[in-house]
């Protein structure tokens, strides 16, 4: 049995970096021995920073390569479905960032791929890792808020991304509501079937320029009769603002925001404490670990990834559907995936 894995990153922008990181100086069963990136002086940095042995800008470098068992996949969107297509064909194991790609064909094509050539296929959808959501996964599970009726979801960035960003980024369905449509569909074990989604653009110009919406709001119906809501906002001048909770017939379970320390304070003025945590990447950081050290098990234990790509293609389906549902005005079926 392959006791430690070899890999290999394409993409050394931010969250290439993250996993960088977390694969060379947390994770012992994995060894990283290329990154490559169309920028060669990123793929340069991100080697030097985290002793990787090899970068470059050609993806051969790591397709060509038998000693690569498998790839993390971190680059732009586009790039996403060949990538898969083609590590499937090198039978090398998958880790795709969300979302597989913005068009349901592509998606199917390179799962077409991944089931042809026998791979795992890890998505990132990294909030399920997070301590406290999964604590509030198994509580749903355990029954310990009875049947579960209401599912809240609240995602509120603390910047709103550059119009640039916006414009290959799929819109805020498809960037920013993916994760929320996961991880409601995780919270509530259950899937959505029913959606309708409206929105605004109130923070920048920009981005409405750009064909995008920066405040939304999207109902849900899941096939158990439970409701939903996800609130998104590109700018909460507090920060970065995750909350999420499940009420049932028997009770509720909560995750409030994640702050710097808990000490609060009280004077004359009022009631003091600390902001949310700034962005994402302090605010789950335990979870891209995690979710890597997943991954890696998955592959060496040849166990089922946590996050298939069944997950990866429903969530982009949901975003698809939220926004024809905000173009026609009206709730969107989207049946169930089997």
């Amino acid at each position: 049995m392959v006791t430690q894995l070899n890999l290999g990153l394409f993409g050394a922008g931010r969250i290439g970096r993250i996993h960088a990181h977390n694969l060379t100086r947390s994770i012992p069963e994995a060894h990283l021995s290329v990154v490559v990136d169309i920028s060669r002086a990123a793929a340069e940095r991100c080697a030097a920073d985290f002793g990787i042995p090899s970068f470059g800008e050609e993806e051969a470098r790591i397709m060509e390569d038998p000693s690569i068992d498998a790839v993390i996949i971190c680059s732009s969107t586009p790039t996403h479905p060949e990538l898969i297509r083609q590590a499937a064909f090198a039978g090398k194991h998958i880790f795709c960032e969300k979302p597989l790609a913005l068009d349901l064909q592509e998606i199917d094509d390179a799962l077409e791929a991944v089931r042809e050539y026998e791979v795992t296929l890890q998505v990132g959808f990294n909030r399920r890792f997070d301590p406290s959501f999964h604590q509030a996964r198994e509580a749903v599970a355990a029954g310990r808020i009875g049947t579960p009726h209401l599912v809240r979801v609240t995602s509120r960035d603390p910047e709103p991304p550059p119009a640039e960003y916006v414009k290959a980024s799929g819109g805020i369905f498809l960037d920013m509501t993916i994760h929320d449509f996961d991880i409601s569909r995780y919270l509530a074990g259950d899937e959505i079937e029913e959606l309708y989604a409206t929105g605004s653009t109130l923070i920048d110009p920009a981005i409405g320029q750009a064909g995008d919406l920066d405040t939304a709001m999207v109902m849900l119906r899941f096939a158990g009769g439970a409701l939903g809501a996800i609130d998104n906002s590109r700018r909460a001048v507090y920060g970065y603002d995750q909350r999420v909770e499940v009420f049932g017939s028997e009770g509720q379970v909560v995750v409030g925001n994640r702050t710097s320390h808990q000490a609060v304070y009280s004077n004359g003025q009022g009631v003091h404490g600390p902001l949310p945590l700034y962005f994402f990447l302090e605010r789950y950081q335990e979870s891209y670990l995690a979710e890597m050290k997943a991954f890696v098990g998955s592959v060496i234990e040849d166990s089922p990834p946590p996050v298939t790509g069944r997950d990866g293609r429903r969530a982009v389906e949901l975003g698809l559907a939220a926004w024809r549902s905000h173009r026609e005005n009206r709730p969107v079926g989207v049946g169930n995936p089997g």
